[in-house]
């Protein structure tokens, strides 16, 4: 399961910077690399694409495998035979080969391109987007109110790809302590999220009750969605959450705290897995 080297993730382009008297300065500047990446589901000689994202080019196969488990497709890491990833510039299709055949609902088909910031724009049906598989979220940790400020800080410092460019979003798991376990780093939120979801399915540790997800900007349905699929019981991030990533937190049973910085977090829902400082829940 090789791929491509982290280099691939940036570009070095030529740019000029101005000044408020237009004097230009030529300078080289590192970007972030942004590219279609086709997902294709295969067994034996059956073959078909599931989706075309926008993603940038690291983690494609936990990438790929955490799409395809967040939306319903693969639900057991056993399914999975070998995943193919794109090896050479050129190159921008994945491919998830399975033991068995496994049919994709014609509901959760994409019929277009999903772009790097939104993963839902496209579904042929919107019907079943609130289906709970499973039930919502069960879990019974409870995280500390300072451990929650901390964490957008402790995944900034982990972004070597945004240091670089400015130009990623990123999304880390973190432990019941705070511990950083994972970040992923990706032009898409969404991506970032399938990325680290991806590979800890691959490894065989979903559900991750036990388990806190930070992203680096909004909170959108889908970051909710693919949390609750991942069984992940509190999300924070950054900036806002969306009016239905609020509703859909309160259903799936996530925790959700957004504006997750400079020390303080507002939690727009299940507040009772963050402890206040006598330990107990609010």
């Amino acid at each position: 399961m090789s791929a491509k080297s982290p280099t691939a993730s940036l570009e070095s382009r030529q740019v000029s910077v101005r000044d408020r008297r237009s004097l230009a300065y030529p300078i080289q500047e590192t970007v972030a690399t942004e590219e279609p990446l086709e997902i294709r589901l295969a067994h034996g000689p059956t073959s078909e694409t599931v989706a075309v994202t926008m993603r940038t080019p690291t983690d494609d196969a936990a990438l790929a495998v955490g799409f395809l488990f967040t939306e319903g497709i693969l639900t057991d890491p056993s399914q999975v035979a070998a995943v193919e990833v794109p090896t050479r510039d050129g190159d921008h299709v994945v491919t998830v080969r399975t033991r068995e055949l496994v049919r994709v609902d014609p509901e959760r088909r994409r019929q277009f391109l999903v772009n790097s910031s939104c993963g839902v724009c496209g579904r042929a049906l919107v019907q079943g987007l609130f289906a709970e598989r499973g039930g919502p979220v069960r879990s019974d940790l409870v995280v500390a109110a300072a451990d929650l400020a901390a964490l957008p800080e402790r995944l900034r410092g982990a972004q070597p790809l945004f240091e670089r460019t400015g130009g990623l979003h990123a999304a880390g798991l973190f432990g019941r302590d705070g511990a950083l376990l994972m970040v992923a780093e990706d032009v898409g939120r969404h991506n970032a999220v399938d990325k680290v979801v991806g590979a800890r399915f691959l490894a065989g540790e979903i559900p991750l009750s036990e388990r806190v997800l930070q992203v680096s900007g909004r909170a959108s349905f889908e970051i909710v969605q693919k949390a609750a699929a991942a069984g992940i019981p509190i999300v924070g991030a950054v900036s806002a959450p969306s009016s239905l990533a609020i509703t859909a937190a309160d259903r799936l049973g996530v925790t959700l705290a957004g504006f997750v910085r400079d020390g303080r977090f507002t939690v727009y829902a299940h507040p009772e897995r963050i402890a206040t400082d006598d330990g107990a829940g609010p």
